[in-house]
């Protein structure tokens, strides 16, 4: 007898995650507050924590928008919009400088339409973190007897649909943005299903190799710039990164003052739009260090709270979720919200070298927080239209119709 569809018990509104938009309010609240901290030193013309309101609101608008579309319609439409972005990521690398193209921060990584800037590296994270999904889903779905042939053409797969993207990024010199897509592949890989016997050795492998160029650039850097052109800033870098003090004048300027910034915070910070040390962009890189020196230890560790409460919540989700899609999604997008926080975070006080990575949700930017609401659009969406307990699994009901799945 066919399954027939009967209506959510609840009503739209309470199918609504309410307990993460509570969250991303308290870190728009954060993030308004210090930006507009940020603007006491007198380095900025404009007032940008009135534009970040302004882009949370639009940010607010698109992930309730994607949150009325089904996960099964957008994982219909996930390769065209992966093939989408990456004409739009060749764009950049062929056209010339134009108005629409422009070269900002010596980078052409924008199209520039009017006030409005979109950057097309910072979807493509989002759309990367779907399509792999969508490769786990299917190959498990029809993968019925697992071996280590099987997990392997799955590594392949997501090894493959990811190379186009992280290349046409790092053409673009964005380094930062190539090692968030490494990281949401670790993510996925992780919870893919695929055999720690394949995963273990890859790695081991890549550590290996990690610590190897580490110890290039420390005693051998003359190997990495002739052996496999890596440009030499970037060698400047790391090397300021070590030893920030040595190059105090050059690279190392924005890290001597982050560390400056916030060790003058101590405990309890200097307060609210009382912060004196000079950090160029502030409001953008550097958020963190202004919550350090206004804030102090404690009002950074409220931060980190805040983060951890966001990703704990996420990861509930993924583990309440039976669809194999909407789980994999979850924890890619986990991870890419813990390696930003981690990697900014950690280069403001010298754990981490710098790379331009903001704070997810903190950070004064367009493109990166209307990204970010699409992702907390989707995961909005995976939480409206789960199955209640009153609600058959639609998806488990035409199970004996594999056709339409």
């Amino acid at each position: 007898m066919k399954a027939t569809r009967q209506k959510p018990s609840k009503s739209w509104l309470r199918r609504i995650d309410w307990v993460l938009i509570g969250i991303l309010i308290v870190m728009a609240a954060i993030s308004v507050l210090f930006i507009q901290s940020a603007m006491g030193g007198g380095q900025y013309s404009s007032n940008f924590s009135i534009r970040q309101i302004l882009y949370y609101i639009l940010g607010g608008i698109i992930a309730f928008a994607i949150m009325l579309i089904s996960p099964k319609r957008i994982m219909k439409y996930t390769y065209t919009l992966y093939f989408i972005i990456c004409i739009l990521l060749i764009g950049l690398l062929v056209l010339p400088e134009t108005p629409i193209t422009p070269i900002i921060n010596g980078a052409k990584s924008w199209y520039s339409f009017g006030p409005i800037s979109i950057q097309p590296s910072e979807f493509m994270k989002i759309i990367l973190i779907l399509a792999l999904a969508k490769i786990v889903s299917r190959h498990n779905k029809y993968t019925f007897n697992k071996s280590l042939e099987s997990d392997f053409k799955l590594f392949m797969k997501i090894i493959l649909v990811s190379a186009l993207p992280m290349v046409l990024i790092l053409l673009q010199n964005d380094l930062g943005t190539t090692l968030v897509c490494l990281a949401i592949i670790v993510g996925v890989l992780i919870v893919s299903g695929i055999t720690w016997k394949i995963l273990a050795p890859i790695f081991l492998t890549i550590m290996f190799v990690g610590g190897f160029f580490i110890l290039s650039i420390i005693y051998k850097p003359s190997l990495i710039e002739s052996g496999f052109g890596i440009k030499t800033y970037q060698l400047g870098r790391i090397a300021s990164w070590l030893d920030p003090y040595a190059y105090s004048s050059g690279d190392g300027y924005h890290l001597t003052e982050s560390l400056k910034a916030i060790g003058s915070g101590q405990l309890f910070g200097k307060g609210l739009n009382h912060g004196e040390v000079y950090i160029p962009e502030n409001h953008t890189d550097f958020i963190f260090s202004v919550i350090g020196e206004e804030f102090g230890f404690i009002g950074a560790v409220a931060v980190i709270i805040v983060f951890l409460v966001l990703l704990f919540h996420l990861v509930r989700l993924a583990s309440k979720t039976d669809s194999i899609y909407n789980k994999t999604y979850i924890i890619g997008f986990v991870s890419l919200i813990l390696f930003h926080a981690v990697q900014n975070m950690g280069m403001t006080i010298q754990l981490l070298p710098i790379t331009g990575i903001p704070l997810p949700f903190i950070s004064y930017g367009g493109s990166s927080l209307w990204s970010l609401m699409v992702g907390i659009g989707i995961v909005l969406s995976i939480y409206y239209h789960q199955p209640t307990p009153y609600q058959p699994d639609l998806l488990r009901s035409k199970s004996a119709n594999p056709s339409k799945n």
